[in-house]
């Protein structure tokens, strides 16, 4: 009981058989500002000793019933009458201190997010009053205002660095932040920054922006190497970190390919027939200038494809690029540099789903046309196929560039890896050796 409270108010309200009752009206005054007027409240599952205070409280005869609609205003001027409180309200706090007005402190609340948010650079206050979503990751990552504005105000500097040109991940946290794990994977300020940057891009038209890869393009779903989904959107963030031009694990999965046109400038070199690779560090730190201009380039799934066109075609095999399964960085930014530069991308991949969910990812992220990777390919292989049980899974994924190739592959339920067609392959290959 308050210092404050009237004994007679003690007697009519404050009693055991009324705790429940407070509560809820405690709780109800809460979401209301204090200068706006309840009129009523229901009240519902009353016991009976609940319900005859209330009928005493409130002037009504008693009887029997389990809720009760209070009068506010009735109720207000009866305790002023009584001179018990000046309301419902006052009477509350009297008995059992004050009321917190969580309505307001929401508002204000709210008012100091929008101050925090109004004062970040362009491209986060862009992303921030982009949707609901983007204001909630701030607030799960910082807690608060104060903290949130520290952590964007870091963003801000880090996203004034970019694009950056092959620099470190680590090198960019340590000069810009003073901590070289600050934009390690899952650090706040990492994914203040890599989400604005995707948002930036979705604006841009760049399809692979935000989490932009559709459950047929996981790749830990589709990717048939031992990644779990864990490595694999560490994968996807590092591809992000590398459109941003910023390295992380810079020689890890590096891309694998066959005699693409030497560079411009001579920084390259490499032998005529013989794979070769390209690590992210070397694509992002000096970036070649292809000249391979209205060039079709080949891009195959698999790298056995590329030992086998070596072996069998060397120097007279067209230009051919692996993605190694689901392309990770190096390869995404080998095949963006690639069609900048004006090259024809056509794909082969596996036909089994993983395979046509990384063909989807392909064609519509490069614009790739198809190569002898359709319906009519497919049948004319099982053709050829020895007799084996059906293997292909259940996972069904539509090939977005052939409407009969699903249904193809699910009427004859057999998996074919890139291998089985290599013969064909290695025919056009070598037909457009020197295009």
């Amino acid at each position: 009981m308050s210092a404050t409270a009237d004994p007679r108010l003690q007697r009519l309200l404050g009693g055991p058989e009324l705790a429940a009752v407070r509560q809820r009206l405690r709780r109800r005054f809460e979401q209301v500002e204090p200068d706006v007027s309840l009129e009523s409240v229901r009240l519902d599952k009353l016991d009976p000793d609940a319900h005859r205070a209330l009928c005493q409280l409130s002037g009504r005869p008693s009887r029997l019933s389990r809720s009760m609609t209070l009068d506010i205003a009735d109720l207000d001027i009866r305790l002023r009458a009584a001179g018990l409180a000046d309301s419902l309200r006052d009477a509350l706090e009297r008995l059992e201190g004050p009321i917190v007005p969580h309505a307001r402190l929401r508002r204000e609340h709210e008012a100091r997010w929008r101050v925090v948010a109004d004062a970040a650079g362009p491209m986060l206050r862009a992303w921030l009053t982009s949707s609901p979503a983007a204001v909630g990751l701030l607030k799960r990552l910082s807690r608060d205002p104060e903290r949130g504005a520290g952590l964007l105000a870091a963003a801000d500097a880090v996203l004034a660095r970019l694009p950056a040109a092959g620099m470190p991940r680590s090198q960019l946290a340590a000069e810009t932040l003073g901590d070289a794990h600050a934009l390690d994977a899952s650090r706040p300020v990492a994914s203040l920054v890599l989400a604005a940057w995707r948002h930036g891009e979705h604006r841009a038209g760049d399809e692979r922006a935000g989490d932009e890869l559709s459950a047929e393009a996981d790749p830990a779903q589709l990717d048939e190497s031992p990644a779990t989904g864990q490595e694999a959107a560490a994968e996807r963030l590092r591809e992000v970190w590398a459109r941003v031009g910023v390295s992380v694990s810079e020689l890890a999965r590096p891309a694998l390919f066959l005699n693409l046109p030497m560079p411009v400038g001579g920084r390259y070199a490499w032998i005529a027939g013989e794979p070769d690779y390209l690590s992210l560090r070397q694509l992002l730190r000096q970036p070649p200038t292809w000249p391979v201009a209205g060039c079709r380039v080949h891009v195959c799934e698999n790298p056995d494809i590329v030992a086998i066109a070596a072996d069998r075609l060397g120097a007279s095999c067209a230009p051919l690029v692996c993605t190694d399964g689901m392309p990770a960085a190096a390869q995404r930014i080998l095949l963006d540099q690639l069609a900048a530069a004006g090259a024809r991308l056509c794909y082969h991949g596996d036909y089994d789903w993983p395979g046509i969910g990384i063909g989807n990812f392909v064609m519509r992220t490069w614009r790739a046309s198809p190569w002898r990777f359709g319906a009519f390919e497919y049948r004319a292989a099982v053709g050829q196929a020895p007799s084996r049980s059906r293997d292909l899974g259940t996972a069904r994924i539509e090939a977005l560039w052939d409407a009969e190739l699903t249904a193809a592959m699910e009427e004859h339920g057999l998996v074919l890896a890139e291998e089985a067609v290599v013969g064909q392959l290695l025919d056009d290959l070598r037909q457009d050796a020197g295009g």
